[in-house]
């Protein structure tokens, strides 16, 4: 008897990632693959759409002439800010556009002389600064540097609802997508911003619907639930919205550290020069606040220069456990020591100096003071909101001194680790499930583990 199963494709920039989840959302298959970027009209490196949607079609006709599995349904996480415009025969018009690519500042002078002033508009539309990373901007960009290409878009769609139409033929929209800081989004109407309606640019935008939306169909001989996609940091934060009752903030963790407040009553942050606050939206269109760290960057950096200094192996750093001694010697008479290259600190020193002769000092320090930004992060994060738990997932949840300095700081608040590697996958899959979430799932699913604040000596 065959397995019933429900397919993802989760695709990031760099791996492109395929699984099957059974009915308690196990991972009972999985495939990776990576396509070499190709270049845009101005040589800037983008994403192989045509590769992409090959790979797509090839793995997914294949499993289901698999005879060990029945796919009941299917659903798309993939990054954000990235439009796929298509023409009156659903073809794509453009590569798809890489939200690294510069925007010319002539636009953006000409919309903020239409549509500014630009703090005001920063505000409503939940967006920290404009360029290409504001998918609406690439809207306009199209319309007024290329309007002949412009002018042929039937439908622009991002990225999770373009992987959706490649198998159901319908364009839609969903909130996810549109609420991750695409600047077409206005917070306070609950609606597209009015420059979308002034524009016309709503005219080839598809209609909107929520992201729990499937719709049924046959597909090559299978009765198929097939989803309208999600963007992926929306859909990593929805296991965990769906089986926590009490208020809580995730911080995921790796290259970026993003921390989420899902709860908030104030979403948008009023500080415009903040590049670093963002905001999401929950898959019923309520607003995420979140602020992010470029935390795995910075630290893989420093490591890099610590590993060179003390003459260790690369992986030195993954076995230095907490010291309350080291802690204790160092908060005594507290000065830092680290100059950043990649985050932004007003307080740190002019010059990076390591007085300490042995790794481990080293090492706790650079955890103290990295530590200290991820707490202003997560603080900027909850705002005046009143939260009781953390959760912490992704490449930190294992480094011990990040957890004990952490647990230590929001000793005020229940602060947890999972394990959730297949974060934004899961969430895909279980934003088109009926099934409820209990409390118990992120035990089972997530190896959920509970961490209490070490207590300081005399």
């Amino acid at each position: 008897m065959k397995q019933k199963v429900t397919a993802v494709f989760d695709i990031g920039k760099t791996n492109k990632k395929f699984f099957l989840f059974d009915k308690d959302f196990k991972e009972v298959h999985k495939e990776y693959t990576s396509f070499d970027e190709i270049e845009d009209e101005d040589g800037h490196p983008t994403e192989n759409l045509p590769a992409l949607k090959k790979w797509l079609k090839e793995v997914f006709d294949r499993i289901l002439e698999k005879k060990e599995f029945d796919v009941k349904a299917i659903n798309f996480s993939t990054y954000g800010a990235s439009f796929v415009h298509v023409d009156e025969n659903g073809e794509p018009l453009t590569p798809l556009y890489n939200y690294t690519k510069p925007l010319d500042e002539s636009i953006i002078n000409s919309f903020f002389e239409d549509y500014g002033p630009r703090e005001d508009f920063l505000k409503t539309t939940g967006c920290a600064d404009l360029s290409m990373l504001n998918s609406g901007l690439q809207l306009y960009w199209l319309k007024k540097s290329k309007p002949e290409v412009y002018s042929k878009i039937k439908y622009s769609m991002h990225l999770p609802q373009y992987l959706s139409y490649v198998f159901t033929g319908i364009p839609l929209s969903e909130y996810t997508s549109i609420g991750c800081h695409t600047a077409l989004w206005d917070y306070s109407k609950k609606d597209y911003h009015s420059w979308v309606y002034k524009e016309g640019i709503n005219k080839i935008l598809p209609p909107i619907v929520s992201t729990e939306t499937s719709i049924n169909m046959n597909y090559n001989g299978n009765r198929i639930k097939i989803g309208v996609g999600i963007h992926d940091s929306s859909a990593a934060l929805l296991p965990y919205a769906r089986s926590v009752k009490k208020k809580f903030v995730l911080v995921s963790t790796g290259t970026w550290s993003i921390s989420f407040n899902p709860f908030t009553e104030n979403p948008i942050s009023t500080d415009t020069d903040d590049k670093d606050a963002i905001n999401y939206m929950r898959i019923n269109g309520r607003p995420v606040k979140a602020a992010r760290l470029f935390l795995g960057n910075e630290y893989k950096i420093q490591v890099e220069k610590l590993n060179a200094k003390f003459g260790v192996d690369d992986d030195y750093h993954r076995n230095v456990k907490f010291d309350y001694d080291i802690y204790s010697e160092l908060t005594k008479n507290f000065k830092k020591s680290f100059k950043w290259e990649s985050l932004e600190d007003k307080t740190m020193p002019s010059e990076t100096t390591i007085v300490f002769n042995n790794y481990e000092h080293a090492y706790h320090q650079l955890m103290l003071e990295l530590v200290q930004l991820q707490i202003d992060c997560i603080n900027r994060a909850i705002g005046n909101d009143t939260i009781s738990r953390l959760y912490v997932d992704g490449g930190f949840s294992d480094n011990d001194l990040y957890i004990k300095l952490l647990s230590h700081e929001f000793r005020d608040k229940k602060l947890r680790t999972t394990n959730a590697s297949l974060g934004s996958a899961l969430g895909a899959a279980i934003s088109i499930s009926d099934t409820k979430l209990n409390s118990k799932f992120l035990k089972k699913n997530y190896a959920l583990k509970k961490h209490v604040p070490f207590i300081i000596n005399g």
